[in-house]
């Protein structure tokens, strides 16, 4: 998922555009959301594309590469809330108070696509499938926010993991990527971090899970070699939160 060189790919040519705004928009549509939205130069590992205070402009389309966003506490202890990978739009969480909430930051070179607000909000008062699919995004974030509050609160930490990883093999799966091997491009420490256990957990658990033939892990690559074991990790656990999540996807 390393950044692409080519700035100037529109909506109809590229291969996220069915898990992005324009999903529902016809051509004509997708080519008036084309001239608002502007290609940006790659952003490189570490670089901020929000942080809290700044004035929210626009909401941003992952073209290419990973982000994690996370907010820190006065006493500077980071938690991440989520990680981003190509299709996804982040930046909602400044539409309420003009202020973006939260640093995202690039984990590896990546490219973007920078939507206006206001100009896309305007767009979307003249074409109702555009303010349908925005209305869509932001329901399912908050489904997918229920969701992990529910995993963090009730959860073992084997149940975390073992979820985190499904999760995972979806994403990667809807983004024509192999469900079943990829490398992360978050640390352990990042995970851990994520899903409220330490550094040591979840190497303990990966070791775990690889003894066990679940998975086979070199590194940063992980191979899922047993997916209704890994599933099963996590038994009806899945099925709930699968249908909270089910429940904000876009059609």
């Amino acid at each position: 998922m390393s950044g692409q060189s080519n700035f100037s790919i529109r909506c109809q040519n590229c291969s996220f555009n069915h898990l992005c705004i324009p999903v529902a928009l016809n051509q004509t549509e997708m080519e008036s959301l084309d001239d608002i939205i502007e290609r940006k130069r790659p952003l490189h590992k570490n670089d901020q594309l929000t942080i809290p205070g700044q004035s929210f402009t626009s909401l941003f389309a992952i073209r290419s590469g990973s982000f994690k966003s996370y907010i820190t506490s006065s006493d500077g202890e980071q938690q991440i809330t989520g990680f981003h990978f190509p299709g996804d739009i982040v930046g909602f969480d400044g539409l309420h108070s003009q202020q973006y909430q939260s640093f995202t930051q690039a984990m590896e070179t990546s490219m973007i696509c920078e939507l206006p607000y206001e100009k896309l909000d305007e767009m979307s008062s003249h074409l109702p499938a555009l303010r349908k699919e925005m209305l869509k995004i932001m329901s399912t974030e908050i489904n997918q926010d229920h969701s992990m509050m529910m995993i963090l609160n009730k959860r073992t930490a084997e149940e975390r993991l073992g979820h985190f990883l499904v999760n995972l093999s979806d994403r990667f799966s809807q983004r024509g990527f192999s469900s079943t091997e990829f490398n992360l491009t978050m640390t352990r420490n990042e995970i851990g971090n994520h899903l409220g256990l330490t550094v040591e957990t979840v190497s303990r658990l990966l070791t775990r899970f690889q003894k066990e033939n679940i998975i086979s892990v070199d590194g940063k690559l992980i191979v899922i070699t047993d997916e209704a074991a890994l599933k099963g990790k996590i038994g009806q656990q899945l099925d709930d939160v699968s249908c909270s999540e089910k429940l904000g996807q876009r059609a």
